[in-house]
């Protein structure tokens, strides 16, 4: 029988009561308390999250500028530079233990950018890498992010999809600490392609969050399992 993927979709919840959620579920599944794997997903209120890798370049306007428009700032442990959250973009937090699957943290991000790849498909988008860097690209632009973390073995963060959020909340930064790069969205490249249709926001979202729910199950060879009491249970997050 395959091994379940427990799917703990949180709605829209503030950034760091989930970093808390995240780290707890780290520490149960790494002390064996939690026997499966788990996928968060989430829909931020705006913030910006700094990596180990933030170069001072990366947020010209600095925290406090920010912090007066109502964006908090918060420093992680996860790869990566700067990025930002907010609504209408879902972010996807895998808690995994590579140990059953492969503790090989380069296939690991391989396996979260063809997750993304397979989710983007069925809307006719074709998802793609660059060389060197860690994402996917639509049409030469930046439509997801990628930043993790591992603890003996057991992940967390994860990535962020843009679906249909205000793509100028990333002129704040220098988005991923790589210049000049085109953010995107899902509804701004099936415009461009003349694929809208007028689906609606909403309906757009429901689609592309099944599309990753499934791709996650395909991608890492998991039964999808939606209600866990094991998991649920566990949810301390602020609303």
């Amino acid at each position: 029988m395959t091994a379940p993927l427990a799917v703990l979709d949180l709605g829209r919840r503030a950034y760091r009561p989930t970093l808390a959620l995240q780290r707890g579920l780290v520490e149960r599944r790494r002390l064996g308390a939690l026997d499966h794997d788990v996928l968060i997903l989430v829909e931020h209120e705006s913030v910006v999250t700094l990596g180990r890798g933030t170069r001072e370049s990366s947020l010209p306007q600095g925290p406090e500028v920010l912090a007066q428009r109502g964006v908090e700032v918060v420093e992680v442990e996860r790869g990566g530079d700067v990025t930002w959250h907010g609504p209408g973009q879902l972010v996807g937090y895998p808690i995994l233990d590579l140990t059953r699957h492969r503790q090989d943290l380069h296939w690991y991000l391989r396996q979260l950018e063809e997750l993304l790849i397979v989710s983007l498909a069925p809307l006719g988008l074709a998802g793609m890498r660059q060389p060197g860097l860690t994402g996917v690209w639509t049409g030469g632009r930046k439509v997801a992010s990628i930043g993790v973390h591992v603890r003996q073995w057991i992940t967390f963060h994860g990535f962020a999809l843009n679906v249909h959020p205000d793509l100028r909340a990333f002129d704040q930064i220098v988005a991923c600490g790589i210049q000049g790069v085109d953010m995107t969205s899902v509804e701004r490249e099936l415009v461009l392609a003349g694929k809208s249709a007028g689906t609606g926001r909403e309906r757009l979202w429901q689609q592309v969050r099944g599309q990753v729910i499934e791709a996650a199950g395909q991608v890492f060879e998991r039964q999808i399992v939606t209600e866990d009491p094991a998991v649920s249970e566990s949810v301390a997050v602020e609303p």
